[in-house]
């Protein structure tokens, strides 16, 4: 593969910094506290003002739904190896990637009615979407069952006449917090008889349909992600047309890995780009800080960790243009090792460099004057999210030790010995 970004990725890559610097960098701070005036109104579940205002601004300067390759409703949509410089852009900051209408779960959202929704679907729910007319959530997470297998799931899809009726109980469905938030994309059984990865299926669920509640939000290391969050939500006989389901009956497993795999890919490009931001800070704070006679910087400790977290950084950055690029050429389905790997290896890699800068800063580190806190904790989560760490180790050694199974004559492949 080529590993020079083309002169149109470098000029987006341009203007989109640029944009960071005139725009999203001076807001950080408004944006927190735009979010903590509203809870202190006693409802931070409004969407802050600071984004709406950038968003006209980003569509103006060309950098709006980046993220969708080959639809005819986003042509402005790039390839995921073109698109993954711009993303890790958008996640040096928690909350930018709103701003280009870039963001999850919205992004995968959109992707799956683009790839798996018929074309009423599509003109529904897909387009406003694309305009940024309302958000999405994605309900698949139950609190009941190990979600990350998905057979587990639980959540009842009955058919009755030209309806299918809901219940069932979700978590960690982000996005329904929003008071923007219009759709839902829910999984759950239409048939407990078929076989294992038949069973599943996904259906569109308008966020007003009755039978639908909130619960409660839930917080990740204290955080709430207001206005966003992360929700617990009831279904209880909810009804929908039998029009709403996604691509038919028991593809649904089909969908979740479909849908998966550019929500990861996107994660992980964010992922390099909080790292980026941590480096930076870590490495300012160092310059300007003194203890025990010399600066931070010149501590080889310091200087040591500041060495290894670029070559992380590096090495996570061309592992998952690796990834982009065989999704783009060969397929997901093809590059599902790749993207496994990135997936374990980016957030590790952004927690390690992201704890090493909250060490220089020391006490500031952990509090929120800093952003490093935040960061931490949403790459925690991203350890989990879309699959935990496990899940996707145990999928990549599966797919190592089928390299050295029997071949086809019945002969075992024998790795290659010192003395053989």
């Amino acid at each position: 593969m080529n590993f020079d970004y083309s002169p149109k990725v470098q000029e987006m890559q341009a203007r989109l910094l640029a944009f960071f610097d005139a725009h999203i960098y001076p807001n950080e701070a408004r944006f927190h506290e735009e979010v903590e005036a509203n809870r202190r109104n006693g409802n931070a579940w409004v969407p802050t003002t600071v984004i709406e205002e950038l968003k006209p601004l980003a569509r103006k300067a060309g950098l709006w739904n980046l993220f969708l390759p080959k639809s005819s409703r986003a042509p402005e949509g790039l390839s995921n190896l073109e698109y993954a410089p711009l993303c890790e852009i958008m996640g040096r900051v928690t909350w930018a990637a709103e701003v280009f209408n870039c963001s999850a779960p919205d992004t995968g959202n959109m992707e799956t009615i683009e790839r798996y929704g018929s074309e009423a679907q599509k003109t529904e729910w897909l387009e406003p979407l694309l305009r940024g007319d309302f958000r999405s959530a994605f309900l698949m997470t139950e609190p009941a069952v190990a979600s990350s297998d998905a057979t587990n799931i639980e959540c009842r899809i009955e058919r009755v006449g030209d309806e299918y009726v809901i219940n069932g109980t979700k978590w960690w469905s982000s996005g329904a917090g929003d008071p923007r938030c219009a759709i839902y994309v829910v999984m759950g059984k239409t048939n407990p008889e078929a076989g294992r990865h038949e069973q599943q299926s996904m259906v569109l669920v308008p966020a007003n349909t009755p039978g639908v509640r909130v619960i409660r939000p839930l917080t990740v290391y204290g955080y709430d992600d207001a206005p966003h969050g992360h929700m617990e939500v009831e279904l209880k006989n909810v009804r929908v047309p039998v029009g709403n389901i996604l691509l038919g009956e028991g593809r649904g497993f089909e969908i979740a890995q479909g849908r998966l795999g550019p929500g990861r890919i996107h994660h992980c490009m964010r992922s390099i780009g909080a790292a980026e931001r941590a480096l930076e800070l870590m490495c300012e704070r160092a310059i300007a800080r003194t203890a025990f006679g010399k600066t931070l910087a010149q501590q080889t400790v310091t200087q040591e960790r500041i060495a290894e977290a670029r070559c992380m950084i590096e090495q996570a950055r061309l592992l998952t243009l690796k990834a982009a690029y065989m999704m783009d050429t060969v397929g997901n389905k093809v590059a599902k090792a790749e993207i496994a790997m990135i997936k374990i290896v980016a957030p590790n890699m952004a927690l390690q460099v992201i704890d090493w800068a909250v060490q220089v800063f020391g006490g500031m580190g952990v509090s929120g004057d800093t952003p490093l806190a935040i960061m931490w904790a949403h790459q925690r989560t991203l350890r989990l999210a879309d699959g935990p760490d496990e899940v996707h180790r145990n999928s990549l050694a599966k797919l190592e030790l089928a390299k050295h199974m029997r071949l086809p004559g019945g002969e075992v492949r024998m790795p290659i010995t010192r003395g053989s």
